[in-house]
């Protein structure tokens, strides 16, 4: 398989992609005993022979974790505030990364990897992978703006809908919703009901494909098997 020589030091764990440019520029990556400081340059992962600094580069092993992730922690691998982030809740060895994002008090789940083509594969527009919400809103949601947000509203310049809306509970409760969309854009949840004139109070991410969090507490999080990572490629790939 051949992919760009900055992604491979990337997902082999040696630093970020950034950073791995600023490898090769320096000299210090060979393929095959030969310097290479071209960083459209691309290499075969099972044939070349890729070194940093005369050591050779293994690949990392690809390990896939689920997290409920809690309130109070970002969606980052670091945070130039000094703020807790999600990779704080996670032992691991292998050198990781949140899948899409969650907001600070957003809770719920969260998919972490070191597997960039599963993350490319599950965010993808394309895939139309599911996310289901709840939300609680500042005011009984009304039937009108319900409507308004199953049809498609306007926002940041692109027509965007949910593809369903309940009501959480029984009795005429409005003001907890469950949604669900395919949308992946950052706060795309509370910008969606703040462009119809709601304020979400609090929001957790209850589905994201296949991956629930139902039995687990805030801020325990499981290895996910090769099988259930499998089922996201079979369902989704079609």
């Amino acid at each position: 398989m051949k992919i760009r020589l900055n992604r491979y030091l990337s997902e082999c764990g040696v630093s970020s992609r950034r950073k791995s440019e600023a490898l090769i520029l320096e000299g210090r990556v060979n393929v095959n005993g030969k310097m290479i400081i071209d960083l459209g340059f691309s290499v075969d992962t099972e044939k070349d022979l890729i070194t940093l600094d005369g050591e050779k580069i293994k690949p990392q092993k690809k390990v896939y974790y689920l997290l409920n992730k809690p309130k109070g922690f970002i969606t980052s691998t670091s945070d130039e505030k000094g703020r807790n982030t999600v990779l704080d809740l996670i032992r691991t060895e292998q050198k990781i990364f949140p899948v899409g994002r969650l907001d600070y008090n957003t809770t719920g789940v969260l998919l972490l990897t070191n597997d960039g083509d599963f993350t490319n594969f599950i965010t993808h527009p394309s895939h139309k992978v599911l996310r289901q919400y709840k939300a609680t809103l500042d005011k009984p949601l009304q039937e009108e703006d319900k409507q308004r947000l199953l049809k498609g509203i306007i926002l940041e310049r692109r027509k965007s809908r949910f593809q369903d809306i309940q009501f959480e509970g029984k009795g005429n409760n409005r003001q907890n919703v469950i949604v669900r969309t395919v949308e992946g854009r950052n706060h795309f949840v509370k910008n969606m009901f703040a462009a119809v004139g709601y304020f979400v109070k609090q929001l957790e991410r209850t589905n994201f494909g296949n991956f629930n969090v139902k039995g687990m507490p805030k801020g325990s999080y499981r290895k996910l098997s090769i099988e259930e990572v499998k089922k996201v490629y079979e369902q989704y790939g079609k």
